[in-house]
């Protein structure tokens, strides 16, 4: 089998699971990226592999080569940037494709009602309900945004982004875990500082937490727009000593702080479509309180049981399950051990290419029993396999399971009342 997965730039969300690609289809798999890397990406420690993967060619540099791949493979994957010029072709041919997508209302899907916003979706996607495309949905609530529009229906799985996983012997992840401890705890923040991120959520809780009279130090990484009145909140209200900026850091950095960190802090809002920050957090063992309005949240955390999560914007709410967590070095732990397994054991790189090349086998062989390509208007003609209900095929739990479609308004008691991986 032939597999091209085509995103505008590879990174390192996405290259551990194109190596594991790799390693199953050897030449058969190329990642096909059609743009570069933005400048302020490498700015934030991110770095450019062009040139330096075997399995890798630029669109902007290998275009009619790109545009073979893209049409005559078995299986094309798709995702990851806007421009729909690139599968065009392969769509009107009728060829097999899996597109992934992160929400595409993040702002809210009262934007499902724009005339103009719907035809665009149709033209791109609900056209195709009856097509060989399926949709591998990167966070809890694509399922539910692409429900609006009447797209994909039994053909969405999920998906996300699937950082490099580290797996430590038995002793390695005592000593991992060991850092859940008495004395003062270490709580850690990354990302952006930008309004949807809410860098502003630690700083208030950390004020919280020291006029409880709790002992404890949180580490802030990253930088960006809104870090001076950041700095400001936390010289206002006298926590310079509890508070530290670390500006940006390599991955590799980030990674091991977060070996270090009791508790990790996730507090975006729904424009966080998935958040690969919560694989690397939970990986590393960390006891992670996130905000059930993050893409991966629904997916990887199971509140309770291998981390905790609060109502996004909800201070009080954050506030109570932190110091919840502050009082408890054995719950932190066992959290943290939890979200560890996790990852090791399901959400990881190897896992997912596994079970992508799995199903996407199986869906190739069903368009073939069809006797191949279709045709690509709003009714697809053809025979057995040609838009079959992949949801048939799909695993229990984890990467290529079933999407369930639920409301983000539903999503937090959901999450709260069931755990996670709805």
């Amino acid at each position: 089998m032939t597999l091209t997965f085509v995103s505008n730039y590879i990174n390192h969300h996405q290259i551990p699971v194109s190596d594991e690609l790799y390693r199953l289809l050897g030449d058969g798999y190329t990642f096909i990226q059609t743009e570069p890397v933005e400048e302020e990406r490498l700015r934030m420690g991110w770095r450019d592999e062009s040139g330096k993967l075997p399995y890798l060619k630029l669109f902007y540099e290998e275009t009619e080569r790109c545009r073979e791949l893209i049409l005559n493979s078995d299986v094309v994957v798709f995702g990851g940037t806007d421009e729909e010029s690139y599968i065009r072709p392969r769509l009107a041919a009728g060829g097999l494709v899996l597109r992934y997508s992160e929400r595409i209302y993040k702002s809210g899907q009262w934007k499902a009602i724009s005339p103009r916003g719907l035809k665009k979706k149709y033209e791109d996607h609900t056209r195709y309900r009856k097509a060989p495309v399926y949709l591998l949905c990167a966070g809890g609530y694509v399922a539910s945004d692409f429900h609006l529009v009447r797209a994909y229906p039994g053909k969405m799985l999920k998906w996300g982004y699937f950082p490099a996983t580290k797996r430590l012997e038995e002793s390695g992840k005592e000593a991992l875990l060991g850092k859940h401890g008495s004395g003062a705890v270490s709580l850690m923040w990354a990302g952006r500082f930008i309004d949807w991120k809410h860098p502003e959520l630690p700083v208030l809780l950390a004020e919280y937490l020291k006029k409880k009279g709790y002992a404890f130090h949180l580490s802030m990484v990253g930088g960006g727009d809104m870090e001076p009145e950041i700095r400001q909140m936390v010289q206002e209200r006298g926590l310079e000593e509890e508070v530290s900026f670390c500006g940006y850091l390599e991955p590799a950095g980030v990674r091991e702080m977060m070996e270090r960190i009791e508790i990790y802090l996730f507090t975006s809002d729904y424009k966080e479509g998935w958040g690969a920050v919560l694989n690397e957090a939970m990986n590393s063992g960390c006891a992670v309180l996130a905000s059930h309005a993050i893409g991966a949240v629904p997916f990887l955390l199971r509140h309770g049981e291998n981390g905790l999560v609060f109502e996004s914007g909800n201070l009080r709410d954050m506030e109570e399950k932190a110091e919840a967590l502050l009082q408890s070095p054995a719950e932190r732990r066992k959290l943290g051990e939890a979200a560890y397994e996790t990852i090791v054991r399901e959400w990881n790189a190897e896992a997912a290419a596994d079970r992508l090349v799995e199903i996407a086998g199986k869906l190739f062989e069903g368009v073939a029993a069809g006797g191949g390509k279709t045709g690509s208007g709003d009714v697809c003609s053809g025979g057995k396999g040609v838009g079959q209900d992949a949801e048939g095929l799909a695993y229990g739990r984890g990467p290529l399971s079933a999407a369930e479609v639920i409301a983000p308004r539903k999503m937090y008691w959901r999450l709260i009342c069931g755990g996670g991986d709805v």
